[in-house]
C-alpha cells in the first residue's frame, strides 16, 4: 500500500512539472506572437497607418472569449488577457511610429 503523503506529494510533483513546461510554451509562444506584431507594426510605420485597428481588436477579443468557452476557460480572463497583450503591441507600434 502506498503512503498517502507520498502519493499526494507524487501527484503534485507532476502537476507542478506539467505546469513548468506549459509555462515554457506560452512564453516561447508569445515571442513568436511579438515577432509578428513587430513586423506588423513595421509595417504600418513604413505605410503611414493608425497604431490601433479598433475593429480588429474587436473581432480578436470576440474569437479568443468563443474560444476560451470552449477551451473551458473562463472568457472574461481571456479577454483581459488579449486587451494586456494588445495593449503592449499597440505600444509597441507607437514606437515604430517614432
Amino acid at each position: 500500500m502506498t503512503d498517502p503523503a507520498a502519493r499526494a506529494a507524487e501527484l503534485l510533483a507532476e502537476h507542478r512539472a506539467s505546469i513548468d513546461r506549459l509555462d515554457a510554451v506560452l512564453v516561447f509562444t508569445l515571442a513568436e506572437r511579438f515577432k509578428h506584431t513587430q513586423s506588423v507594426g513595421r509595417l504600418k510605420a513604413q505605410h503611414d497607418l493608425p497604431p490601433s485597428d479598433p475593429a480588429r481588436e474587436a473581432q480578436q477579443i470576440a474569437r479568443l472569449e468563443r474560444l476560451a468557452a470552449e477551451a473551458d476557460l473562463d472568457p472574461a480572463f481571456a479577454r483581459k488577457f488579449l486587451n494586456f497583450v494588445i495593449s503592449e503591441v499597440i505600444r509597441h507600434h507607437e514606437q515604430f511610429q517614432k
